[in-house]
């Protein structure tokens, strides 16, 4: 049996692509490329293709060296035929990465959900390796999660399972990338509190934010991390509301599931402390007091390597 494996992180932003080695979880070699939308799924495509090369003359090897390219997309996704069904945030529908990857490479590819991947990867080797019922909930671009039984991930009927970030919290409330309205995405993402911030700039509101901006570049985690730091009021009240609506959901997911335990990851938890200490602590508040006494919190270990490390294990369902 080979040793290493691809993992790629298909991202609303970001396409990162890892050398893994199975053995050991470690990221030998990644590289990291910006993705955008409009610029259609045959750039995309390409982009994973020129990725994984490089990544393997970068680390020395061949793909003959590989076990597995493994990929985890951001949306709803055939696991079973290889095909991403629907990703609002790539503006990505129905394409076959299965087979597209097959043709260059000639090795076995699987697909999965982006955070199916990131719970695949805290699973073996980060913040949930030591437990077998839990729900990974990571906000970035979106909001998704992953559920966890006895070990495995649940997928329910259809593969789609998990979609937290599609629950509505405001029935007449603001558009989401999926077509509907007051989708919690739309609220407790990154992708919402920059949407928030960037209307009140446009009114003329000062924030310190705007020390950070460059044109044509998006507000990141990072700089919002940096304006709570200087406490700018702008900043604040969009971070503590979108923690505010993503509380909602993690109470109803408690109550509902009633999980041992939940792990919070993505870009915008692992930057930003405060979002993340300020939405565990309002969760227990909300939930239920039985399953509030029992339920543990834990931020994901293996940050923006999560996924493709536990793109790297993906398998067949």
């Amino acid at each position: 049996m080979k040793n290493y494996s691809i993992g790629i992180d298909l991202g609303g932003t970001k396409v990162l692509t890892a050398l893994v080695n199975k053995q050991t979880g470690q990221v030998v070699n990644f590289v990291k490329k910006k993705t955008k939308k409009d610029k259609g799924t045959e750039k995309l495509v390409r982009k994973m293709i020129e990725s994984i090369r490089e990544v393997l003359e970068d680390s020395g090897m061949s793909i003959s060296d590989i076990d597995s390219i493994g990929v985890g997309a951001a949306g709803q996704i055939d696991r079973e035929n290889g095909i991403i069904l629907g990703a609002p945030n790539l503006d990505c529908y129905n394409l076959n990465i299965k087979n597209l990857l097959n043709e260059h490479f000639n090795v076995p590819v699987f697909l999965g959900n982006d955070v199916e991947i990131a719970t695949i990867g805290e699973m073996k080797f980060g913040a949930a390796r030591d437990s077998d019922d839990f729900v990974c909930i990571f906000v970035g671009t979106g909001v998704g999660s992953s559920i966890v039984k006895d070990g495995k991930i649940m997928f329910g009927a259809t593969g789609t399972a998990g979609e937290i970030g599609h629950i509505v919290v405001d029935l007449n409330g603001r558009p989401c990338a999926c077509g509907a309205h007051g989708c919690l995405e739309a609220y407790a993402s990154r992708s919402a509190i920059e949407k928030r911030i960037e209307g009140a700039l446009k009114k003329g509101c000062r924030s310190c934010i705007s020390d950070y901006l460059e044109p044509g570049k998006a507000i990141t985690s990072g700089m919002i991390q940096k304006s709570i730091e200087r406490k700018d009021d702008i900043v604040l009240q969009c971070v503590n509301e979108a923690s505010e609506y993503l509380t909602c959901g993690i109470a109803s997911v408690i109550n509902f599931i009633n999980p041992k335990l939940i792990i919070l990851g993505g870009g915008l938890v692992d930057a930003v402390d405060y979002f993340y200490n300020k939405t565990i602590k309002q969760a227990y508040l909300k939930c239920l007091p039985v399953p509030a006494r029992s339920i543990e919190f834990r931020k994901a270990e293996l940050g923006d390597f999560s996924g493709v490390i536990g793109a790297a294990f993906l398998t067949c369902k």
